[in-house]
């Protein structure tokens, strides 16, 4: 069992079923051109994406039912670009149990606009690591970008649990943006793709400039939020550490988007963490998140001044 030594403690009962790795849903809303596709196409497509996640095996490591990695993908479909072939927007959320509470964590929680791809009613859903581009780009657009996502929900959630351990998931993402589809349409897989795109995302977690920031991954979740059950104060100093050195690659790095990316959906969590804490405290989280979480800011500031 992967997990289990490291964080559960629950009693494991003789032929305990070891399955796949994740509890993925995913939900596909399409209104936006339901008076131009047939309703049972994403119908179909919904259950066989979610078959592909879950009944997939994306590791060789043995999984009970209670380890499965919560996560979910939505799909949103904007536009018909031609017969079978859409253009749609990608959101994937991850989330992560806490050590001794009923509180999970989100992980990751990324969008993607940039998802074309094609399917047609009882089209097969197949990705080979080996094979990424497929014989057709805009089919193995659907799940070679799904694979990516996935590789990159398994790194971080291994990289949450033991330091540095996500490295061959990332790896695997890494192969599959070298290998990407490519045609007209598709975009994302490149480094010129705008700013926020698949390729800079796995850079960030895969080049040795930014090593740090698996140090930050394991930190803030194992050695943190893990902890608060029992060391409270100290793991509360533990995560303001994770805080001052996510400062310190985001201005190492000025093309950096998985600070911003981990910090995703995090605001209510850190008030939390810190709405009781000493005034320095709350000053040094209020100039941090300055720098590295803007957007939410003024949360802070509300919660913590």
């Amino acid at each position: 069992m992967r997990k289990l030594f490291i964080l559960f403690s629950f009693i494991i009962i003789a032929g305990n079923v070891l399955s796949q790795e994740l509890a993925a849903s995913v939900s596909i809303q399409s209104s936006k051109v339901e008076t131009q596709v047939d309703p049972k196409t994403f119908i179909q497509l919904q259950t066989q994406l979610k078959d592909f996640l879950n009944q997939r095996k994306w590791s060789s490591d043995a999984f009970g039912n209670e380890e499965k990695i919560d996560c979910s993908f939505y799909i949103t479909i904007e536009s018909v670009l031609s017969p079978g072939v859409y253009e749609a927007k990608l959101s994937v959320v991850s989330n992560r149990p806490v050590y001794n509470s009923n509180y999970t964590t989100p992980i990751l929680n990324m969008q993607d606009p940039n998802f074309t791809f094609k399917y047609q009613l009882s089209q097969p859903i197949e990705f080979n690591e080996n094979k990424v581009q497929g014989s057709d780009p805009l089919e193995a657009n659907l799940t070679a970008t799904l694979a990516y996502y996935v590789y990159v929900i398994l790194g971080l959630d291994y990289d949450s649990y033991a330091l540095k351990s996500g490295a061959p998931f990332f790896s695997k993402a890494l192969n599959v943006v070298y290998n990407a589809p490519e045609a007209s349409g598709i975009n994302g897989w490149k480094s010129y793709d705008g700013q926020r795109n698949r390729y800079i995302l796995i850079d960030n977690l895969t080049k040795s400039s930014m090593d740090k920031i698996h140090e930050v991954i394991y930190s803030y979740y194992r050695e943190g939020l893990d902890q608060m059950s029992a060391k409270f104060v100290t793991a509360r100093g533990t995560i303001l550490n994770t805080l001052m050195t996510m400062q310190e690659v985001q201005e190492a790095n000025t093309n950096t988007m998985i600070v911003p990316i981990l910090l995703q959906g995090k605001a209510i969590e850190l008030v939390g963490i810190f709405e009781n804490a000493d005034k320095e405290i709350k000053k040094q989280v209020i100039n941090t998140m300055s720098v590295i979480d803007v957007t939410n800011l003024n949360k802070y500031k509300e919660k913590l001044e």
